[in-house]
This record gives C-alpha cells, sequence and structure tokens, in this order.
C-alpha cells in the first residue's frame, strides 16, 4: 500500500470495526490504523458479521467510534455492505461509518446520506493510498464530520435536481460548500482558494443563513450543511 509511512499519530484513542471481505486489505487497514494508535476492535468479512458485532459491541458498553466497510461484501457481493452501514446508522446514534468503494456509486452514497445528521463517510479505495488523507477522514467521520470523496462530491452536486437549494448560493459559496463536503477545515478551504481565513468565515456563515441553519445547531452545522445540500 503506497505511502504506508505517511500520516499523524491520533492523540484520542478510536475505536474502529473494520469490514473488508479480502483479508489482505483488512489486515492491510488494520495495521494502518493500529500504526497510527488507533484501537481496531474488531475486523470482519461481510455485513451481517459486521452488523453482529457492532450489536455485541454495544451491549457491553463498547459501541465503536467508527465503521469503515466496504459497499460491496459477500454473499453477493452488491450492497451487502452499504446497506449494514445504513442499519447501524439508524440503530446506534453516535456511530460514524466511513465507506470504501471502487467506483462512485451514486445510489450507494446517496442512501448512506440520506437522513445522517453526523459521522457519514463514501470514499473511493484509491484513496486509502493516500494515507494521511485517509487517516484524517476516519477520524472526522469517528467525531462526527463528514468525509466525502471529492469524486463523490462531483457527481451528487452536479445533478440538476438540487439546482433549486442551489439557487440562493452565489458561484463561490457552492464552491466552498463542495470544499465542506469534502471534510475541509477553513483553513484548508482558504488554501485551496487562495483568500483570507476571514473570507471564507463570511462564506460559511452565509451558507449556513442560506440553508436555514440556525446558531442552535452548534457544532453540527457544518454536516447538516452539506448533509442538506445533498439530500435536497
Amino acid at each position: 500500500m503506497a505511502g504506508l509511512g505517511g500520516g499523524s499519530v491520533v492523540e484520542r484513542r478510536v475505536r474502529v470495526v473494520i469490514a473488508e471481505d479480502s483479508v489482505l486489505l483488512r489486515e492491510g487497514l488494520t495495521r494502518l490504523l493500529t500504526d497510527r494508535g488507533y484501537e481496531v476492535v474488531a475486523g470482519v468479512g461481510d455485513g451481517e458479521a459486521l452488523v453482529k458485532t457492532v450489536a455485541e459491541l454495544a451491549a457491553e458498553g463498547q459501541l465503536p467510534d467508527v465503521v469503515v466497510a466496504d459497499v460491496r461484501m459477500p454473499p453477493t457481493h452488491t450492497d451487502e455492505g452499504v446497506r449494514a452501514a445504513v442499519r447501524l446508522r439508524e440503530a446506534h446514534a453516535g456511530l460514524g461509518v466511513l465507506v470504501l468503494s471502487q467506483y462512485v456509486e451514486e445510489q450507494y452514497a446517496t442512501e448512506l446520506l440520506a437522513g445522517s445528521s453526523r459521522g457519514v463517510g463514501y470514499l473511493l479505495k484509491d484513496r486509502v493510498a493516500e494515507v494521511r488523507e485517509f487517516v484524517d477522514a476516519v477520524a472526522r467521520v469517528a467525531e462526527g464530520g463528514t468525509a466525502l470523496d471529492p469524486e463523490v462530491v462531483a457527481q451528487l452536486l452536479g445533478r440538476s435536481r438540487k439546482q433549486d437549494v442551489l439557487a440562493g448560493l452565489t458561484p463561490r459559496e457552492r464552491e466552498v460548500l463542495g470544499l465542506m463536503a469534502e471534510g475541509r477545515t477553513n483553513s484548508a478551504i482558504a488554501r485551496e482558494l487562495v483568500v483570507s481565513h476571514g473570507a471564507v468565515e463570511k462564506h460559511v456563515s452565509n451558507i449556513f443563513l442560506k440553508l436555514g441553519l440556525s446558531q442552535s445547531d452548534a457544532d453540527h452545522r457544518r454536516v447538516l450543511a452539506v448533509l442538506t445540500y445533498l439530500d435536497s
């Protein structure tokens, strides 16, 4: 796996369950995360085992912070992984769910995002090779944020049916919201767009206002803004 030596060690022990039917990839992900201070509490090879394992951990008061799951797993290798992820998200409040896919599968991404208010991610498997980005994505989802692959964002935000939601946003605000969907911080957005941090804060504030997200939504307004946009 390229770049295995990159990435930073997390300060807190984030607890992870990995669901991947390829033993080689599952072990690789486990090694990658444990080397950076994460605690991989279980590794399974199919969707049903994932649901059962998380339920057992929850019953013991040991609900993991985040599940990392392949979209396609046995027995049919179609949508078992994402369906298990949706079930887990509905059953366990506070559980972050990050799914990995070989390609952008719009239906699965939309299903995963629908109705979610925190802790969700959808990355292409190629992104795992970019170790720092992948590790940071796991941390963001575990903390209740979003981590969406740029290619996923591009496809979902490109739908014509979303234009009503976008109508009130300026081109720059749409650009900022797209970067927010990828999980970028305000500082990272400022660097990407070559603008000041204050300018980004103003755009983000305007986005919240135009999407009707009040101050009472507190820390999750960024996530709600992104999901309101994608799920419109």
